[in-house]
């Protein structure tokens, strides 16, 4: 199994056990070089007392005058009795001569000293060395002796060993494994509680399992048709795939920054703000028409970012009008066929009743009325579609027992820059429909009218109808999405995109409505 792959427990005990080695090195270094120094301090203090403690042992001074070998004798019981007290390495008594008097080896005692340290102690100084000798390092004081009379005979030399490092562990080790117990059980017990808190915040998930679905979330942004751009709840982006890059006509890596400083119109921040989705809404962004979601990001009921899923809209536009061609492609032969089938049926019954010049007169008068029709919308009206849905609705009034009539006079040569004919046909294609739903259950004669006038910087569409007409409440809903009259599922969204249409083209949309007397809806663009 590779590093990666161990459980965050592990790394979290492996990582702590490492931090304590490491700081257990360096304090272990600093704390066992200040041990040295205080033991240092504390032999040198103890070794001057003890040398000052000899030199003025009344017995000590009185036996220095006498020979080598009856001051040795005299001494030796009560120099062996101090050094075992106080637990010194040697205490060595030495004339004026530098014959040592008392020695720890017997073979040295009534032998001359010939260290050069000792010159500063027979001119009646105190002071402290430190040697290196056979043992280690030796901590010695010296101390003159000076008799009643002020009159200096002899010198001390007391020498205390200095414990090197191991000795010092050695004397320590309990206190370095209960240290050393407690703390790694510490670690153990702190890398689990923090391994555990930190799962339980990333879902129970492994660090490699959370780059691994990091990867995965990646690419599928990456490869996505959709621009997606996500923000948190500072507004700075966490999501901005490359198609949204080439949507918007941008380059660069924005994670991270405030979305106000790369983009100030994707009014992302009024959904953190809101907490309420949005859906298929033409806004524009960086002057490029888009349709766009966007939602609100939640985790644990609280709202922690947003998140917007658009397409360009000339993309969608040309699926739309593909779409919408076909459809009234479909729809136009449906009712010619319909349509066709009833004029057949009337020239095949005149036919029957022997009377060949009025199936004739019939046949004549379908052809003109429709090459009128034809001709008037291929002349006046500079866009097909426009054309064919009129055509196609004209056609669709006629099955229903609606006479659709159309402004003679009307004219479109071009349309304002906002708008383009796929606008322009679900604006007055669903006009058209809720003029034809008003009449369906109207006695009487049935009439729908239409007029419609454009060039490139203005547009005026209206249609009207004799139908049952609307109360106030339906005129203030009438362009909430899902709010329908018909009470039947997959409504309510016709006037929904009209409205849409027409704020985002800056239009005014004007409805005048009566009761049992019929609508009149004008649009108008300026």
């Amino acid at each position: 199994m590779s590093f990666k792959n161990v459980p965050m427990n592990g790394k979290i005990l492996l990582f702590m056990c490492c931090i304590l080695a490491v700081s257990f090195t360096i304090a272990g270094t600093f704390s066992l070089k200040i041990w040295l120094d205080e033991r240092q301090s504390l032999l040198t203090e103890q070794a001057m007392l003890m040398a000052r403690t000899v030199s003025e042992i009344p017995l000590i001074q009185d036996v220095m005058t006498l020979p080598p070998e009856q001051a040795s004798t005299s001494m030796e019981s009560t120099i062996d009795e101090l050094r075992a007290i106080n637990n010194a390495s040697y205490i060595v008594v030495m004339n004026m001569e530098r014959v040592r008097l008392t020695h720890p080896s017997k073979q040295m005692v009534g032998t001359a000293s010939h260290s050069e340290d000792l010159s500063p102690a027979f001119a009646e100084h105190y002071y402290t060395t430190v040697a290196a000798g056979e043992q280690g390092k030796m901590i010695r004081a010296f101390a003159p002796i000076v008799n009643t009379s002020h009159e200096q005979v002899g010198v001390v030399v007391v020498g205390y060993l200095l414990p090197n490092v191991w000795q010092l562990i050695q004397e320590t080790q309990v206190l370095i494994w209960i240290t050393l117990i407690i703390s790694i059980a510490c670690s153990i017990g702190g890398a689990t509680l923090l391994s555990r808190h930190m799962k339980q915040q990333m879902y129970g998930l492994e660090p490699h399992e959370i780059a691994k679905l990091y990867h995965e979330r990646t690419e599928t942004f990456n490869a996505m048709q959709e621009g997606v751009i996500a923000i948190d709840t500072d507004h700075r982006i966490t999501i901005f795939n490359p198609k949204a890059c080439d949507i918007l006509g941008v380059q660069g890596d924005f994670i991270g920054q405030r979305i106000e400083r790369v983009l100030i119109d994707t009014r992302l921040p009024e959904i953190i703000v809101s907490g309420k989705a949005v859906h298929n809404q033409e806004i524009y962004i960086q002057q490029t028409p888009i349709i766009s979601n966007r939602v609100p990001i939640h985790v644990n009921g609280e709202t922690v970012g947003a998140i917007a899923i658009f397409r360009d809209r000339t993309e969608v536009k040309a699926l739309a009008e593909e779409l919408t061609g076909v459809k009234a492609f479909v729809e136009g032969l449906r009712v010619q066929t319909h349509e066709y089938k009833n004029k057949l049926h009337t020239i095949a019954g005149l036919l029957q009743l022997n009377k060949p010049q009025e199936a004739l007169h019939y046949i004549t008068e379908v052809k003109e009325a429709h090459e009128e029709l034809t001709t008037m919308l291929e002349q006046r009206i500079a866009h097909e579609q426009i054309a064919g849905l009129l055509l196609s609705k004209v056609q669709a009034g006629n099955e229903l027992g609606i006479h659709v009539q159309l402004d003679r006079q009307m004219q479109v040569t071009a349309l304002p820059p906002r708008l383009d004919q796929h606008d322009v046909v679900i604006m007055l294609g669903n006009l058209i429909e809720n003029a034809f739903d008003a009449l369906r259950d109207s006695p009487g004669p049935k009439e729908v009218e239409i007029s419609i006038e454009g060039d490139a910087t203005c547009l005026a569409l209206s249609v009207s109808d004799n139908g049952t007409g609307m109360t106030a409440s339906t005129q203030q809903q009438l362009l909430t999405r899902g709010f329908s009259t018909k009470g039947s599922e997959n409504r309510g969204i016709g006037m929904y995109l009209v409205g849409q249409i027409v704020e985002r083209a800056d239009g005014i949309l004007t409805v005048e409505s009566e009761l049992g007397y019929g609508t009149t809806m004008t649009i108008t663009f300026e």
